[in-house]
């Protein structure tokens, strides 16, 4: 067993986790015009998988180590695995969604299969909109082979499901940040079941269990 790590290393580990959430959000992905209405998705779920395998791996380099049981380093495991169990869950989300709105436009789930093209959305009228709008979205339809209201839905969708993600990172990313600052802040000499602070539960740990409260 190796020697209990710092409160500085410990924060770190967290630190760096939370770097690497943060690169999902940023990440840009080049998107032909015949598949645009996914372009909000296609950086985070290009990105997404990479970053999630490195944090998987890095935890299983972190229990390979086996770790003196102090509370910090709890702590840190707890902090580290409940980021790692939030974006599996929300990487997961947007994968399902994804899949989703390329079947709505037409897209085949089988490699070779043919793709269909979807009919137009009953009622839906471009005449609401300014004439270079119009311009704009008839074109961006075309080029993906699509009915410009059904083009809309599915680029709403998929620009909501890349906010829902975003949201989703930056919470990991700002409770991770919060736990390493705690490691920082003061030494954690135990680990409480409730309240705040360095030695309750890390930020990350009781956020979820916020959110399964909430879902009941």
């Amino acid at each position: 067993m190796m020697t209990a790590p710092a409160h500085a290393e410990l924060a770190t580990w967290l630190v760096e986790a939370a770097e690497a959430v943060s690169g999902i959000v940023t990440t840009q992905h080049s998107t032909p015009l015949s598949r645009s209405y996914l372009h909000p998705v296609l950086g985070q779920l290009a990105a997404g998988p990479e970053v999630l395998a490195a944090l998987a791996d890095r935890m299983e380099d972190l229990l390979d180590e086996e770790l003196p049981t102090t509370p910090a380093t709890l702590f840190t495991l707890a902090s580290y695995a409940s980021a790692l169990g939030w974006l599996t869950e929300s990487l997961s989300e947007l994968t399902q969604t994804v899949d989703a709105l390329a079947t709505m436009a037409g897209l085949p789930l089988c490699p070779g299969a043919s793709p269909t093209t979807p009919a137009e959305l009953e009622g839906f009228d471009l005449s609401g909109y300014t004439p270079s709008d119009q311009e704009t979205v008839a074109s961006l339809a075309a080029e993906a082979a699509l009915p410009p209201g059904l083009y809309l839905q599915i680029l709403g969708r998929a620009l909501l499901a890349a906010s829902d993600f975003t949201e989703a990172c930056m919470e990991i990313i700002g409770a991770l940040s919060e736990d390493a600052h705690d490691l920082l802040k003061e030494s954690v000499s135990f680990v409480r079941l409730g309240g705040e602070g360095p030695d309750s539960l890390p930020t990350l740990v009781r956020s979820l269990i916020a959110r399964m409260e909430t879902a009941r």
